[in-house]
Order: C-alpha cells, then structure tokens, then sequence
C-alpha cells in the first residue's frame, strides 16, 4: 500500500487507471452479453459452417471479417454486416438476392443459391458478429392471426407509394425499383419491413410494432388470395396503363373501320 501511494500521483497513473477500467468493463460485457446467434439458438457447428459459407461466397464484396470492402478508388463493393443481425442474411439469401450475380443498381431476385440449411449457418455467423434482427417466428408471421383491414390501412400510409396500392411495385430512380409484393413468403415480407433493404427504409418496432406488421401480411396475403375482383388488372399499375390500354383499343378499332369503309368504298 505504501509502495501503491507513492506512486498515485505518477503521470502515468490515471492512463494505467483508465485503461483497467476498460479492461474490466469489456470483460464484464462479454461474459454478460452472449453472442447473437446462440441467443437464437444456434450452435458453434452452425456458426463454423456459416464462417465458411461466408468465405466462399461473401467475402470478396463484404471482407472476411464482414467488415465491408471497398475497391481502389473507395468505391463500396460490400457494405459492413457487422451488426444486419440474423433477418438481414435470411432476407437476402433467402430470395436470391445475395449473392449478386452481377453488379447493378438493385440486387434482383432470383432462385436462391443456397438451401435452408445453409441459409440458416450464414445468418448464425453473421448474427454472432454483432447484435442485430432476428428471424421472426411463425406466429408473428402468420397472416390467419393478422388484421388485414387495419394492415392495409398501415400499407397504403407507408408503402404504397413505392409498392403500389395493390402491391404490384413500382419504378424509383436511377435504375432502382420498389419489387412487387406478390409471391413472396411472409417471414420475407417481415424481414424487409424489420431491415429495410435495397431503398426501403427501415420500420422497426418503434415505428410499426410487431402486430401492425402482421397485419400488414395479412392484407398482402388477402390481396393475393382476392385477386383481381374487377376482371382483368391489367398488371395493377393504375390509370396510365388502363389508359394507354384503351386508347390502344380504341384507335385499332377506329383505323380497322376506316381501313374497312375506304375498302368497301373502291
């Protein structure tokens, strides 16, 4: 102790201070706060073959700590996924989307390259990387326990715009689309909302809880079952095409008659 007091007021003192207490407060957050993905309930097996599956087909674009990647003139080619959690990768992969066939202005979708297993390994490996959104669970996406009338309600306010009212999508700028609603799963339609990928921004449950999103399954999965109930939809993109299909129509209409009465006239 004696030894201890002669040297507090060294310079260095409240440096090695500082430093022990971060020390110590590190080491209490990582006994205390278990890794993502086991709170999902992933095992260390899972996460092992999720690492490798990421080296493979990720890290090129996202870096092999997932900590993104850029080129030489500091383009992006990957962003970080330190912290997308879980429902980011299941989202992503899930649909096709990832890994890119080619470079563009939005990933499109397409069959997925990996199977379920192997899609559940990547997001227990990307979730142990950080904390982050989890893949729901059946329950919170099951449209038969949603309100599709108050969820369409919820869906025309903050996605229709981009969407379109009957989720058909819709074209944005440069390049860039909001993708049609119909056909996918909704644990997807979940994910999105919950992730915000692509353009679309990000409703956590802050802003549209846990139920409103379920009720908004709920509508997607009522139009779907519904169809069409005025006839034909002519891809639901509203007026501007019902538009253009009519006067199409119409001018054929008009020139087969004049085509018809000059002949008939000769």
């Amino acid at each position: 102790m004696k030894a201890l007091s002669q040297h507090r007021h060294h310079p260095m003192a409240y440096l090695v201070i500082l430093l022990l207490a971060l020390v110590a407060t590190g080491g209490v957050y990582a006994a205390f706060q278990p890794r993502a993905a086991q709170a999902e309930g992933a095992s260390q097996e899972d996460i092992a073959a999720g690492e490798q599956l990421f080296l493979a087909n990720c890290a090129t674009c996202h870096g092999t700590n997932g900590q993104g990647q850029t080129d030489a003139d500091g383009n992006t080619l990957g962003p970080s996924l330190i912290g997308v959690g879980a429902a980011a990768v299941d989202f992503q992969v899930g649909t096709g989307r990832m890994p890119m066939q080619n470079s563009g202005p939005q990933a499109q979708r397409k069959m997925p390259q990996m199977n379920e297993e192997q899609t559940a390994q990547l997001a227990a490996y990307v979730a142990s990387l950080g904390p982050g959104p989890s893949i729901p669970t059946a329950d919170a996406v099951d449209p038969a326990q949603g309100d599709p009338v108050e969820g369409g309600e919820i869906y025309r306010i903050n996605c229709a715009m981009c969407h379109n009212a009957a989720g058909a999508g819709g074209a944005l700028t440069h390049g860039k689309f909001a993708p049609p609603l119909t056909g996918v799963e909704p644990k997807h339609i979940y994910e999105a909302m919950e992730t915000g990928p692509q353009n679309m921004p990000v409703f956590n449950d802050s802003n549209i809880s846990a139920e409103q999103k379920r009720d908004v399954i709920a509508y997607l999965d009522a139009l779907e079952e519904n169809g069409s109930p005025g006839g034909l939809s002519l891809g639901s993109l509203g007026p501007v095409t019902e538009g253009l299909y009519a006067w199409t129509i119409i001018l054929a209409l008009l020139m087969g008659t004049a085509v018809w009465l000059g002949a008939k006239a000769k």
